[in-house]
Parts: structure tokens; sequence; C-alpha cells
């Protein structure tokens, strides 16, 4: 059998394949955050993957980083995503939500009372947000609290309860991408003097903390985390960063996660050699993969699952099509982000004749 079609144990879920849903941006909520009707759809569709990582969801309100993203904190996106979760389960996939707090990475436009952003430093980013009126500067941001780090954290864990609520079979932190997480891991952003920033150990703590609260929620087999070391994306950067990643993976080890989510992008560095055997648990591997790249993965022990991008954006069939061998639709940049059904459920199936 192809590697890439066995099963294979995440946390407490035996997934039907080994192919797994990138989490990617798409921006079809409401300016409360609440995801349209045609979430559900778009999500269903691709149903066939071993599992779905969903979008970036903001944990709170404070967290929210782009223009028409959802959230997990209201009453109404809570029911908004009970049919995603419903849809996706009908069709027999698993579906994780990932959290994103973007913490800095956002804009007061985005956030209530034009609040300033959050970060573990007042440092501004270099670069642009998503807003309703366009690209807009990042600012400088409000450096954290401890007391206000420690409701942040639990913005998280109860985060994590309403995603269960709404039917998600897990969760996954998003520490990766210069949000919130990475923030805390990165010496170019956490510039701390107390006990969260200077030493590896103290800037790792915020993710360890807001890793054991969604433990202490939902069970550390329905708790992954993506990490992206040297992505440098929104102006992340460490100053040892092979340092930081192995000591956070050391420490995630040993908690007996579902997963984690490796993403590589233009790093010389094999840091998929030096981190899966200090993880133990399933080790998923994406950016860039296709077909041949993944079954390798797999085959030779490098991975777990191996995590698809825009191969399914664009494809909601994605596994009968390498299945059959089959051409792979490409995916319409110009619709990523935009609202409406074009270019998000309008992908053709092999059974439409695409």
């Amino acid at each position: 059998m192809n590697a890439l079609f066995s099963e294979v144990q995440v946390g407490r879920y035996t997934l039907s394949n080994r192919m797994v849903m990138a989490p990617m941006t798409r921006s079809r909520a409401d300016d409360a955050g609440v995801p349209n009707d045609l979430v559900a759809t778009y999500y269903a569709q691709r149903a066939s993957a071993g599992l779905i990582i969903s979008e970036g969801v903001f944990p709170v309100a404070l967290g929210k980083g782009y223009v028409r993203t959802p959230g997990i904190e209201t009453a109404e996106q809570v029911a908004a995503w009970k049919k995603v979760a419903e849809a996706v389960h009908a069709r027999g996939g698993r579906i994780f939500m990932q959290l994103m707090h973007c913490g800095r990475v956002s804009h007061p436009s985005l956030l209530a009372d034009g609040a300033q952003p959050q970060a573990p430093s007042a440092i501004k980013a270099a670069g642009q947000t998503y807003t309703a009126t366009g690209l807009q500067d990042f600012v400088t941001p409000h450096a954290l609290t401890v007391s206000e780090i420690a409701a942040v954290v639990e913005g998280y864990r109860l985060a994590a309860r309403r995603a269960i609520e709404a039917g998600f079979d897990g969760v996954e932190l998003h520490a990766a991408s210069g949000y919130l997480p990475e923030q805390f891991l990165s010496t170019g952003s956490n510039q701390r003097d107390d006990h969260y920033g200077g030493s590896v150990e103290n800037r790792v703590r915020f993710v360890l903390e807001v890793i054991g609260a969604l433990i202490s929620e939902v069970g550390s087999d329905r708790v992954g985390i993506k990490i992206s070391p040297e992505m440098n994306f929104n102006d992340i950067v460490d100053a040892n960063p092979q340092e930081t990643y192995t000591y956070l993976v050391k420490q995630l080890g040993g908690l007996n996660l579902a997963y984690l989510h490796v993403a590589l992008f233009g790093t010389t560095f094999d840091y998929h050699a030096a981190l899966r055997p200090l993880f133990g648990g399933s080790y998923l591997i994406g950016s860039g993969l296709n077909k041949d790249s993944a079954e390798s993965l797999i085959a030779t022990g490098k991975a777990d699952a191996a995590v698809f991008g825009g191969a399914f954006l664009a494809n909601p069939d994605l596994p009968d099509r390498f299945r059959a061998g089959a051409e792979l639709n490409l995916p319409n940049k110009d619709t990523f982000y935009a609202p409406g059904a074009e270019g998000y459920i309008d992908y053709p199936t092999l059974s439409q004749g695409a």
C-alpha cells in the first residue's frame, strides 16, 4: 500500500490516511469574527484529508491580526464553527482548530476601541497588515505585564474549551509565522528582563504555559503545535534558533501531545533530523511537498504525516487525485483572501470532469 494512504495514530485518533490539510487564512468571516456559511462547505469538501487543521482562529479579540479572520470567543462564533465541525464529521473527516494570537502583528483598527496590539516587548515589527481600509503599517505594541500574560494564557484555555464545545476534534497552537508565541520565543521581539525573557528557558516559558493550559482543558492527546524555525516571517529574528527550538521541543517531548507540526522555509539546517528524535510522538512535516516527496518522507520514517497547503486549497479531492495520478488544479492567488465563493468552494473535483 502507498504510504500516504495507510492509517496513522495521531493523539487519540486513528486517521484514515496521512494527508493533512494545512492551516490557511482565507478571510471568510464577518467583522465580528463569525465564519460565514461558505466556511462549512469549504471544509466539508476537503474532509477526505486524514486531518484538517483549520485556518488560524483568534482565541481572544485582542489576538485578531487581519481583516475578516474568525474567532472562537463569542457564542455566535462558536455556533458558526459548530456547523463546520458537523459538516466535516458528516463526511467522515477529522478537524483541529488552529489557535492564532497575532500579538504585535495587528493594527488598532482591527481591535476593540482602537487598542494597541500586544507583545512581549514594545518593539515595532517592520511590515504591514491587512485592514478594512487596506494595508497599514504595524504599530509599536503594548508590552504585556505579567498579569496580562496570565490573562492571555487563560484566553487560550477557554478558546480550547469552546473549540471542543463546537465539535472540533482538537486544537493546534500556532507558534510560528511571527505571531505572539514566536514573539516570545525570539530574541529580536522579546527583550524582557523578567522570567519571560532573556534565557532560552525564560523565552520558552510562555509557549509551555499555553500548551499546559490547552492540555488542562482538552487533554494532551487533543493538542498539537506548529513551529517554523527560521521562517523569519513578520520580522521575526532569533539570535540562536537552533538552541531555541531544540530546547522547546525537548520540553514538548514528554507531554504526550497529539503531534508536532514543523514547516520549514529556506533554512539550510536540517531541523527535522534534529527535532524528530526529541519529540517522539506524531511528527508532521509541511511546506512545499508534492506526492512523491511526501511519500518518501513517510516511507523512510522521517514523518508520520504530510501537510499540504495550496494543493488542498485548489483540490478538495486531493487524496483521490493522488490515488489516480491525476493532474492538479492550480490555486488562484487572487482569491485567497477575497470574500465570496470564487476561488473558495468552486474548485472542481475529478468527478466534475476537471
